[in-house]
């Protein structure tokens, strides 16, 4: 193939985008040869003994090539998440050992360590006036950090095995990742309209396909409604189905998806779990730590996993009885009004839901028609560029479905950054909602800047039947969420790579920002923003606001427990050294310990557990609530000094948002609060203000 033509070797440059409307499965392998082989030119270059051990100039040799590679890789990576095709996937899949191999080896190269431990001796050592900036002090700081936690300190036998680990866990989480994929592509069950009594009519009519093709895959006559595992589909029938044996099928699937109790065994995820579990227990026995909790929890804000415990432990005392209150209601409801007596794990979503609609005399359905995609996203922009002075207007750029759109972000007619916005839900892929970054704030090596390009993915309900898509209130809060995640990205201001956005963030903080934004899509004078019915135009009515205010806290208990859950499990899974031994048996006992709500023995929900097994979040799950302890206490401020005060989103974007990761997470939250945050705030916020245990 032509290099020359390959769309993958023209993405560089502070300006360019990628080429995704060109990018093709053939194009990677190539891509991937070229640039691998200028980057290991690179790095032979940076530790030979003709590039001094300074910043600038071990900046100039490696950051150049080393950025386009990720660049270009990113792209590729992107497209496997969101544009999956058996071609692209074999590509990807081919290349990603040869890519893992490469960063693996630098990571751990000693001449690499020993030039950047030169860099920080003399900048010890020099007058103040001529030391390195506080953020690319930072960049050398961590950079040291991650030489260790890569293995830069390990010799001969055990540092080539920490090499084969790497390469192998990374094809073991992509393994994993389609896995999950394949087993939500690949479940289906046609139903009749009958089955689906009580569900949404936008949804069911979403759900509907032609009879001969319903019939060609083994429907009954009649079945032309084909359900999916995707959320669009499965969680409105577990929320408004009235047959109780369809939310069981459902319910079922989807929390034995890519297990030993699916029905397409061939994606099981069981050895895959263990092995990467075993894996990362050897990782961090040759990088002399107990556990891979330990070694995860080493650049994060938490300092040990018993501080994690306790944290969590804390959060289980003050929200358990709120949790079992929550479900008491359940019972007691369901046994009253609707003749069940025997509530099961399929049943909750159900009856919560009709609970709620009795409670508060309003349902998901019912709100849903007043958010409609373009509304709410005229009020997000709107609320951004009052809160955060700037402008956003839609831009060009090559796109890889045509559903997906493309915007800049401007401040006083300069721009700041751009980014992608990739809504609906759509077979190939991945579930979920994230932002990625395509491109960073970087001062380059020429002097040129060059401004950050983010990607922000959900999987919302599509429009049809010629209607706007609808999303429900969850669904704005995704997507408040991840803009959050955006912002932090797009509106930092430093330009060192390494520290720029998120980059350098502590994990367990970097959810701040995004479920900051979250707050925004309870207040009513921002809701008249985002809200249009879809017939009438009409904005959102206070009686209708006022019924959900009242309700926000439902079930918050339930809630708080089930993220206490999630972040246990996977806390003692990489904290016990024998976790892949005793799997099931450790999800068992946190389910035991700390769960209100029954699960079968079938209940396989960890197998699908991509965050940990497939993300960032190993050992890391918990910082969803350690950051909403932050995200909280934030919001505090905007309560006390106006919901939508510009002077507070001003100090807020210019010592949290604009700092990316130049500073700890810490300094950020007392330089804009003026103090260390509090756990009361976050009970507070979710209704469940108790003086705290002794």
């Amino acid at each position: 193939m032509n290099t020359a033509t390959n769309p993958l070797l023209q993405h560089q440059g502070p300006t360019a985008l990628a080429a995704f409307d060109a990018i093709k499965p053939e194009h990677v392998a190539p891509a991937v040869d070229a640039l691998l082989a200028q980057a290991e030119t690179a790095l032979a270059q940076a530790t030979s003994a003709d590039v001094p051990a300074h910043y600038d100039a071990m900046s100039a040799v490696l950051d150049v090539p080393l950025e386009h590679f990720n660049r270009a890789w990113g792209a590729v990576s992107y497209l496997n998440a969101v544009a999956d095709t058996p071609e692209l996937r074999a590509a990807y899949n081919a290349c990603l050992p040869r890519v893992t191999a490469f960063f693996t080896k630098m990571g751990a190269d000693e001449r690499l360590y020993a030039k950047y431990k030169q860099i920080a001796a003399a900048d010890d050592a020099a007058p103040s006036a001529q030391r390195l900036s506080a953020p690319r002090r930072k960049v050398i700081d961590n950079a040291l950090r991650d030489f260790v936690l890569s293995g830069a300190e390990l010799q001969g036998p055990a540092k080539e095995r920490f090499a084969q680990i790497q390469e192998r866990l990374a094809a073991l989480s992509q393994r994993f990742r389609e896995h999950v994929l394949d087993a939500t592509d690949r479940w289906a069950y046609h139903a009749s309209a009958d089955e689906l009594q009580g569900v949404p009519a936008d949804v069911v009519e979403a759900m509907k396909v032609d009879a001969d093709v319903a019939l060609a895959a083994g429907a009954a006559p009649g079945a032309v409604h084909k359900l999916g595992l995707q959320i669009p589909v499965y969680l409105p029938v577990m929320q408004y189905a009235t047959q109780r044996a369809l939310r069981e099928r459902m319910y079922r699937a989807y929390v034995t998806r890519a297990s030993d109790q699916a029905e397409l065994p061939d994606l099981d995820n069981t050895a895959v779990m263990a092995e990467i579990l075993q894996l990362r227990q050897e990782e961090a026995s040759l990088l002399g730590h107990a556990s891979y909790a330990h070694v995860s929890l080493v650049p994060k804000m938490a300092p040990s996993p018993e501080r994690v415990l306790a944290f969590l432990q804390e959060l289980t005392t003050r929200a358990k009885p709120f949790a079992e209150a929550d479900v008491q209601a359940l019972r007691d409801f369901a046994a009253k009004n609707l003749g069940l007596d025997d509530l099961q794990a399929w049943d909750f979503a159900f009856v919560g839901e009709k609970l709620k609609e009795a409670q508060y005399a309003y349902s998901e359905q019912e709100v849903k028609q007043y958010f409609t995609e373009p509304k709410v996203l005229e009020g997000l922009f709107d609320i951004v560029q009052r809160v955060f002075e700037v402008r956003i207007t839609p831009d060009q750029a090559p796109l890889w479905h045509p559903d997906v759109r493309f915007y800049r972000v401007e401040r006083d007619g300069a721009l700041l950054a751009q980014f992608y916005l990739d809504a609906y839900a759509r077979p190939g892929k991945q579930p979920g909602a994230w932002m990625g970054d395509e491109r960073q704030r970087w001062l380059r090596p020429d002097g040129v800047e060059q401004t950050p390009v983010a990607t922000l993915t959900c999987n919302f309900a599509p429009p049809v039947g010629g209607k706007p898509s609808l999303l429900t209130h969850d669904d704005v809060t995704t997507l408040f969420h991840e803009f959050g995640h955006g912002l932090h990205l797009m509106l930092t201001q430093v330009r060192d790579l390494g520290v720029s956005g998120l980059s350098g963030v502590e994990w367990d903080a970097v959810e701040l920002p995004s479920q900051f934004m979250e707050n925004f899509c309870w207040e009513w004078d921002v809701l008249q923003k985002l809200t249009a019915h879809v017939d009438t135009g009409a904005p959102l009515p206070r009686a209708l606001y006022d019924k959900m205010l009242a309700a926000k806290n439902y079930q918050s208990g339930m809630q708080t427990i089930r993220q206490v859950e999630y972040a246990l499990v996977d806390m003692h899974l990489h904290a016990k050294p024998d976790a892949a031994a005793q799997l099931q048996s450790i999800v068992k006992e946190v389910r035991d310990t700390v769960s209100v709500v029954p699960a079968p023995a079938y209940n396989r929900f960890q197998h699908s557990f991509s965050h940990i097994f497939a993300g960032g979040y190993a050992a890391g799950y918990y910082s969803y609530k350690w950051a909403e302890v932050l995200s909280a206490d934030a919001w505090g401020a905007f309560e006390e000094e106006g919901t939508l005060s510009t002077a507070t989103g001003r100090r807020l974007r210019q010592e949290v948002f604009e700092r990316g990761g130049s500073r700890s997470a810490m300094d950020n939250f007392k330089a804009f609060r003026g103090r260390e945050p509090s756990l009361d705030a976050l009970m507070r916020h979710q209704g469940m203000a108790l003086p705290k245990a002794a």
